[in-house]
This record gives structure tokens, sequence and C-alpha cells, in this order.
């Protein structure tokens, strides 16, 4: 156990991951969702490839002992990253990455309904400051006390932003089942190669031809998305899920930056607030699970 270089790479795996999704918001105004999650899923696998034969994990450890659990894990996961992708083309990059830190809160609920888990009075008190945080961060875009300032395009973009929290729920579930039989390696590997082949489906629903720049940035995504990962897998090994999942959180803070300097959005007081009770309902939740004994950690795994 090294907490240190855990947090550390926990914080690079956070920086690598938001530095993807702006790659994917630079297209967004012309590439479809589809056909990014495409370029995002595809160029992971090499890097994937190459980390695993290092580990000595391929091809030897990769046998599916349950195939339908990565089949339910990658269409979930899959369609959680689509609708992510949408989002972030409709709304500012800090509110999608606040909304998907609604998906912990979720897997609690769907844990609790599938797999059986109690929620507990604090994990409860806990859920319900994050969804007051939550409606603080979306209200702005399902209101129309001001109809210059709303649109039904971010209207939609919320919409898919808290159906890719629910997806990203459901698809982590699926994950603490397959982590009874399967390596993380495999987990890894064949979430990628599903969700490769599950955005190749979407090809007759309009792709383009992307430019030079486009397609660099598309495949920069695809290459930071199988090193993020790798980061967030290698931070795991040296310190406990507890030490390290609140440092996600730090995401904000480079999402704001970004998205202020890069594509001009400014954030609103209001949804600082609601940040401010999302991330204080998810530190709670870390640290009850931790007393429980229950490792979960409050991450967006499936991007």
């Amino acid at each position: 156990m090294n907490p240190v270089r855990g947090i550390v790479l926990k914080i690079l795996s956070v920086f690598v991951f938001v530095t993807m999704f702006s790659c994917v918001k630079a297209t967004a105004e012309h590439v479809p969702p589809g056909e990014a999650v495409f370029f995002r899923s595809l160029f992971a696998i090499p890097v994937l490839i190459i980390w695993l034969a290092q580990r000595g994990e391929f091809p030897g450890k990769l046998k599916a002992i349950d195939p339908m659990g990565h089949v339910w894990r990658g269409l979930m996961g899959s369609c959680a990253m689509g609708l992510g992708f949408l989002a972030i083309g409709l709304l500012p990059l800090p509110e999608v990455v606040a909304i998907g830190y609604t998906a912990p809160f979720m897997v609690t609920i769907l844990a609790a309904m599938f797999l059986g888990e109690q929620i507990r009075l604090v994990r409860f008190l806990a859920l319900l400051l994050g969804l007051t945080g939550v409606v603080l961060v979306v209200l702005p875009r399902l209101t129309t006390l001001d109809a210059d300032m709303v649109s039904d395009m971010e209207t939609m973009g919320v919409i898919a932003a808290l159906s890719a929290a629910v997806f990203s729920a459901l698809a982590q579930v699926f994950a603490r089942k397959l982590v009874a039989t399967e390596s993380t390696g495999a987990i890894v590997f064949y979430f990628s190669c599903m969700s490769s082949f599950l955005a190749l489906l979407t090809l007759p629903f309009g792709w383009i031809l992307p430019t030079g720049m486009e397609l660099l940035l598309l495949v920069s995504a695809g290459l930071l998305g199988g090193v993020g990962q790798i980061l967030l897998t290698e931070s795991y090994r040296y310190a406990e899920v507890a030490v390290i999942a609140p440092f996600e959180y730090s995401s904000i803070l480079l999402a704001t930056a970004l998205g202020y300097f890069v594509f001009s959005e400014v954030p609103t007081r209001l949804m600082l607030c609601g940040v401010a009770l999302i991330i204080t309902a998810g530190v709670i939740i870390i640290v009850r699970e931790r007393r429980l004994g229950i490792a979960r950690a409050p991450k967006a795994g499936v991007l």
C-alpha cells in the first residue's frame, strides 16, 4: 500500500478523463455521439492490450467466466457513454461533470433494489442531500422563468446527462457482480470491445467523415480514455477506495477551468452551490460505506 502514489494516480486519471471529455466536446458540433463512442472505445483497445501484456494478462487471463455479464455491462456502459457525449455537446462541461456525480447515488439505490443492500438513515439523508444538489444544478435548464436562457436543446442535454448517470449506475452494478468471477483486465478489455461494436451499429444514423483536426481529437479521446482507465485501475492497487475516491471530485475544478478558458463557459452560483451539496453527500457516503466495509468508488468508470 502506498496511499500517496494511489492519490497521485487518481488525480492523474481525473485529469486525463476530463481532457478526454474536452476532446469529445470540441468535436460535438459535427460528430454524432455514436461515432465519438466508437473512436473513444476502439483506440483505447491498443493501449489496454499493451498494459495487459505487461501485466502478463493478455491473452491468457481474459477468459470470460460470465459472458452475459460482460454483454450487459457493455450495453449499459455504452448507453451511458453515448448519452454523456450527447450531453457534452449541449451543456457546459462543468454541468455535465456535476450531473455525472449522481451515478454513485443511483448505484446505492440500484444496489438496494437488485443486490439486496440496505439503505440506512445516514446514506438515505446523504442521498437526499445529493439529489437536492442535482436539482440546483439542473433547475435553470428545466425552468421556463427566462425563455431566453432556456432552450429545448439545453433541456435535452439535462435529460441526456441524467440518463447517462442512470446507465452508468447500472453499468457499475453489473461490474460489481462481475468482479466475483472476472479479472479487472477482462472487465475493462471486454467493455472497450463491446462498446466499439455497439457504437458501430449507429453508423446508419448519420456518421460523418471527420476533418483532420476532428480525427486527431477523436483518436486522442480514445487513447486518453485507455490511459485514464489504466491510471484509475492502478490507483486502487496502492490505496483503499475510501482514501482516494474523494479525489474524483477534483474533476469539477478542472472541468470548470477548461470550460471557462477553452469553451468560454461561465459557471453560475446556483450550479456551484449544487456541486457543493453533491460533493458533500458523496463524501458522506464514502465515509459511511468505508465503515460498513463496502468497497465502492464514486467514479465514471464506464468512460
